[in-house]
């Protein structure tokens, strides 16, 4: 195997997604540029955190699985941190408990680092429905609820602000110049599903490098399940309204002028777009059209006020987060992880 060693981190937190961890490493394990290890990383669960490990022993055949408990709080970024400390790949990928990657995965990530000035590279990541297929009212341009690539962002290997957190990767070097993954933005087990630490981080590393170049190669393909639940308005509500908090706190974090850049493309020009599709639809007598026009809409409204509550928050003082110092060690087992706030 030529070139860099990626250490592949996937974050977990209950044990009701059993097989579909199972299937994430196995996705890890057959990747035709092979991973030099993949990174479980247990999110304050003893129980899944032991039945992991019973389940991956450590080998020497390059193949290893190492199971981690959560070094930091409880949630999504405190678990990356605590993978980012614990790899020893020059890159660290990211790969969500629920998604399976395709075998050249790991390939297209590893060819975008031949340029040195690459510091991060995501791809591309698509539904898995539960009931088999999209609901009618569902409109693409807001896949990012379900945690998928969206209608709108750019095809191919392009430049971007930012990637999308669960299929992606750094160098490490990225978070020696920026820090590690904020906690307080990202998603904590199943509560309210904010979102956003992928977002801050990288607007924060292209303030610390201002050389550092961003990409997504749509080469790089996950599948990801989304679970019967999701496809409902109710949680679409949830999502979009948590991603407005989210946002403010980023806007907070590096300000609204970068934090929300690539926000006023997509609402000027993407969305209007959607919402022509799904009228034009609806005359044809297509189905859903009126309902996927319609959800847009509900998307935007519902996003805006959740930015205005997040913002009126965080002038109150009211939200708050930390940005971790990620420890630089390269440690050699679970015990020794640091995170440092």
């Amino acid at each position: 195997m030529s070139g860099p060693g990626i250490s592949v981190v996937i974050c977990a937190y209950t044990e009701d997604r059993w097989e579909d961890i199972l299937a994430a490493v196995s996705s890890v394990r057959a990747q035709s540029r092979p991973a030099l290890e993949t990174l479980l990383v247990v999110d304050h669960n003893e129980t899944l955190r032991e039945r992991l490990a019973k389940e991956y022993k450590e080998t020497s055949d390059g193949a290893v699985v190492r199971v981690l408990a959560n070094a930091g709080p409880r949630g999504l970024s405190a678990g990356r941190n605590t993978g980012i400390a614990a790899a020893r790949g020059e890159i660290v990928a990211f790969l969500d408990d629920d998604a399976v990657a395709e075998r050249d995965w790991l390939r297209h990530f590893a060819e975008a680092y031949t340029d040195p000035r690459v510091m991060a590279v995501g791809g591309r990541t698509v539904p898995v429905w539960a009931s088999g297929r999209r609901p009618d009212w569902f409109p693409e341009e807001f896949d990012w609820v379900v945690g998928c690539t969206y209608r709108g962002l750019p095809r191919g290997r392009v430049r971007v602000r930012n990637v999308l957190g669960g299929n992606a990767s750094f160098r490490r070097t990225a978070f020696d110049a920026a820090g590690g993954f904020a906690t307080g933005i990202g998603r904590d087990g199943d509560k309210r599903p904010l979102g956003c630490e992928e977002t801050e981080l990288c607007i924060r590393l292209s303030r610390a490098r201002p050389d550092a170049v961003l990409l997504i190669d749509d080469r790089a393909v996950i599948h990801h399940r989304v679970p019967e639940v999701r496809e409902h308005f109710r949680y679409f509500r949830a999502r979009t309204y948590a991603e407005g908090l989210s946002k403010a706190l980023v806007a907070r974090s590096v300000g609204a002028g970068k934090g929300l850049e690539s926000e006023r493309r997509y609402t000027s020009r993407v969305l209007p777009a959607g919402v022509a599709r799904g009228l034009r639809d609806a005359l044809l007598a297509r189905p859903g059209g009126a309902g996927r026009a319609g959800a847009i809409v509900a998307g935007v409204v519902t996003a805006a006020g959740g930015y205005v509550v997040g913002s009126v928050r965080a002038r109150r003082g009211g939200a708050t987060f930390s940005v971790p110092e990620v420890d630089a060690t390269r440690p050699s087992g679970p015990a020794e992880v640091r995170v440092r706030e």
